[in-house]
Parts: C-alpha cells; structure tokens; sequence
C-alpha cells in the first residue's frame, strides 16, 4: 500500500510539470506583452501552438539520420525525467531518492548533447553555428552549475535534493554569504539554460543573434512540438530547483497527507507565478547582449560559484 501510495504521489508531480510548464511560459508571455502594453496571446496559447505542430506532418531532409529523427524525443525525455527528480510541492518523493544533483546536470547535458549533434546532422550552415554557439555556452554554464551544486553540498551535507530542501527549510541554515553567491550564480545560468535575454532571444530569427533556435530552425511537426515540450519544462525545471532549494517555504514533506499536498501545491503555484513575473519584468527591461560578451557573463556566474565554495572551505577551515 505503502509503495502505491509513493507511485500515485509521483505520477501525480510527473503529471503536474507537465500540464504547468507550457501555462508558465504562457504566463511570462503575457505579462511581457501587459508590460510593453500590449495585449499579448493568450495564456493558453502554447497548448494550442503544440497541439498545432502535434497535427502537422513532419518534414525531413533528404541527408536526414537516424540521430535527426530520435534527438526530439531523447531531448524531451531527457528534460522530463530531471525534471520529475526536482521537488515541487513536496520532498521526499520516489524519484528523489533515485538521483542527485549530479544527476539532473548529466540528463540535461544529455539532452544538449544530441541537440547539437541533431543541429549539425543535416549540414545547414544554421544548425553549425547554434551547435557551436550553444557548446560555447555549455563550457562555462555546467561548470558554474556543478559549482553551485558543490556549494549546496556542502551546506546541506549531501547532494540529494530532499535531503538539501528540508535543511534549507530548517533554522541551521542562517544567512550565508555563499549561499547569495550561490543563488545569483543559478540565476544567471538558468537564464542561459534556458536561451532567455539578455543571452539568447528565443523570438529572434536573425542569423547574427540566433543561438537555441539556430539549432531546431530545420525540425517541424510533431518533432518541433517535442523540443518545444521540452523547452517549456527546462524553465520550469530551473524554476523550480531555485524555489526549492532557495524558497523552501511550505514545502510538504512525504507522507504528512493530502491537506499538506495541497498546502504545498498552492504554494509552488505561487511561487512559479512570482518567478514567471520577475523572469518577465527582466526581460522587458533588459536587451540582449552581444554573442561574444557571453563569456563573460557566464564566467561571472563560474567566479561566483567558485567563491562561494572556496568560501566554505575557508570558513570551515577555522
């Protein structure tokens, strides 16, 4: 009973970053449009536009492998699977205890891996320079990422995301100057995870600019609608690895019952609309930078990860 139980809350937490990752990237189109006072689509628009691509015949290169045809749905399992290992509303989970931070880095750069191969596949000189520009990026970011997840560690005492979010939640925690530095880190490398402003411009078609759709210019149908699946769930992932380990705050703890469910479901709602807001009003008043400025915003991130573990060691030291 127990184990069914533990099945039906984490098919219940699988299914709920599903229905909820293309309503947040709805959300923060909307808001984006309200603050440059527009209209805007509606919320419910990205439903629809993959329901559209869902319906439309896929369209191939005649040079097109094997690899071209799988990279959508390895990408987009790939991110789902990381993303089911992150707590939302509750730690504790039956995926939680499967694998660690480490983990969720290795499936996302999984999925890249077989997006910039996908992009080169076909031999478009589009998809060469998204590949490439989006490796330049990964360089720097799953270092910073790995360091970040270091300094947690070591904070938390372990690299089980559960075990990192109840000690987060707890009074030991304090304020910690590291852990500023941490959280100013994953910022920034979610925002270049993710292709958002001010490092990529995901509604950009211009070839000077173009770097995450530089690679999938080539996919349509109901491949497109899996990387845009895919894409969709990875800002929810990010977005909820932060409000987990930075933002604890009623989180329910496994096995505490349905009202404390609940509780922590209302709460991560919140917590994803705040976010979404926050991600909006930066974008709308940020300009995206120029490509070869972006390693230096990214080494930024890497610097701030490596203090703040540096800073640990030293302080732990005395």
């Amino acid at each position: 009973m127990v184990v069914i139980s533990d099945i039906v809350v984490q098919g219940v937490q699988m299914l709920l970053v599903l229905l909820l990752a293309p309503l947040l990237t709805g959300f923060v189109r909307k808001i984006k449009a309200r603050l440059v006072l527009r209209q805007g689509a509606s919320v419910l628009q990205p439903y629809r536009d993959l329901l559209r691509l869902l319906r439309k015949e896929v369209v191939l290169a005649d040079n097109a492998s094997w690899l071209f045809r799988v990279t959508p749905y390895v990408t987009f399992a790939a991110i789902w699977v990381a993303a089911a290992l992150v707590p939302t509303f509750a730690t504790g989970l039956l995926f939680n205890w499967t694998a660690d931070l480490i983990a969720i880095v290795a499936l996302l750069g999984s999925a890249r891996f077989f997006l910039a191969l996908a992009g080169m596949d076909v031999g478009t000189s589009f998809g060469g320079i998204g590949s490439s520009r989006e490796v330049m990026i990964a360089a720097l970011a799953e270092p910073a990422m790995l360091l970040i997840f270091f300094c947690l560690a070591l904070v938390a005492g372990s690299t089980q995301l559960s075990t990192v979010a109840n000690f987060m939640a707890s009074s030991y925690v304090g304020l910690r100057v590291s852990l500023g530095m941490a959280v100013i880190a994953l910022i920034m490398v979610a925002l270049a995870e993710n292709a958002r402003i001010p490092i990529d411009n995901p509604t950009t078609h211009l070839e000077l600019t173009m770097v995450h759709e530089a690679m999938v210019l080539e996919y349509s149908g109901r491949h497109l609608a899996m990387i845009e699946f895919g894409a969709f769930l990875k800002l929810l992932l990010y977005i909820s690895l932060i409000a987990c380990v930075f933002l604890p705050w009623k989180i329910a703890v496994f096995g505490t019952g349905p009202l404390s469910y609940a509780v922590g479901a209302g709460a991560y709602i919140v917590k994803l609309a705040a976010a979404g807001f926050f991600l909006a009003l930066f974008e709308t008043a940020t300009a995206k930078m120029r490509v070869f400025r972006v390693p230096q915003f990214l080494g930024a991130a890497l610097m701030l990860g490596l203090l703040g573990t540096l800073l640990l060691f030293v302080s732990r030291s005395f």
